[in-house]
């Protein structure tokens, strides 16, 4: 049977570049391609046994996400099948429409089912992990940052949300409000207060902030009410890009409405032209490929202490 020394031995590396080509760790292209090319030949297959069942756990690891039909965890899903499918893994895709109780649901089948481990973007604030932590599984939380000892990779939400307005700032807008997420989420909370601390360095008042769902629904009900107040404002920041979608909707039907639209996210599908409102991209394929690789490394045995780690922005 070929085994990864011989494989290294092919391709003239350590086993240990060999190993980081398997985990989807950026090494050097030519010894990357020196890697493909040694497997290609001696027709290695990675030892799923040996390297992710030496704990007794499945291969398998399961992606509980909060809504996958948002492009932006589509996005993640394929970073994290690209590392997992690298070092033999199978993904169970899981979606908890946002829902606490059907987020327990699926740890708990993850634990039953001696799963290897868990990529999860929580459902609510303190997700249930406890049980999978007393077990020893592998645990890594994305998006939203829970106070659990785990890995986690999320983004500087602060940041983007200050970014957005920002960019309505500099065209010029002073009343400016927010439609955020649930007032739950962590995300939701400090992308608001990105925006907020933006407004007050500016000198600027503070908009009406709306908690809403982060949906297209939500967008829709939420610029409904702005449209309908008594002093609609001059710009909405929308905090993600189904609330963009759902904001972008409401106004293209009031015809006549000037109302400018800075949006943190890439839009998934437009209702009109929207190549000149400001948006602030995300990268949540990178998110979804450093959670696997954290999973991953503690699959094989990592034991320093957990990370949280926080993805530039652009």
């Amino acid at each position: 049977m070929v085994k990864i020394v011989d494989v290294a031995a092919r391709a003239g590396v350590s086993t240990a570049t060999v190993s980081r080509v398997l985990n989807g760790t950026k090494v050097r292209a030519d010894l990357e391609a020196a890697v493909h090319q040694a497997i290609d030949d001696l027709g290695y297959v990675p030892d799923r046994t040996a390297r992710s069942l030496r704990r007794r756990h499945s291969d398998v690891i399961a992606l509980v996400l909060p809504d996958v039909e948002n492009p932006f965890f589509t996005s993640v899903a394929r970073g994290v099948e690209d590392v997992a499918h690298a070092v033999g893994l199978s993904v169970v895709l899981c979606n908890t429409d946002d829902d606490e109780d059907k987020e327990q649901r699926y740890l708990t089948v993850a634990e039953y089912e001696n799963m290897a481990g868990v990529i999860l973007a929580p459902a609510g604030p303190t997700p249930a992990l406890d049980r999978l932590l007393e077990r020893r599984r592998a645990v890594v939380v994305i998006d939203r940052e829970v106070p659990d000892p785990v890995d986690q990779v999320i983004l500087d939400n602060w940041a983007l949300g200050r970014q957005g307005a920002e960019a309505l700032i500099a065209r010029g807008h002073r009343e400016i409000a927010c439609i955020t997420g649930p007032q739950t989420t962590t995300t939701a909370i400090e992308r608001a207060a990105g925006w907020r601390g933006a407004l007050e360095e500016n000198n600027l008042p503070i908009g009406r902030l709306i908690y809403a769902n982060f949906r297209v629904d939500g967008g829709r009900s939420a610029m409904r009410e702005l449209l309908h107040s008594d002093s609609p404002p001059q710009a909405v920041l929308a905090t993600n890009n189904l609330v963009g979608v759902g904001v972008l909707q409401m106004l293209s039907s009031q015809r006549g409405s000037s109302i400018d639209v800075g949006i943190i996210g890439d839009l998934p599908f437009a209702t009109s032209d929207v190549d000149h409102l400001p948006r602030v991209p995300l990268n949540p394929r990178d998110m979804g490929v450093l959670a696997a690789r954290r999973l991953v490394a503690r699959l094989q045995g990592e034991t320093d202490r957990p990370t949280v780690h926080v993805l530039p922005t652009a």
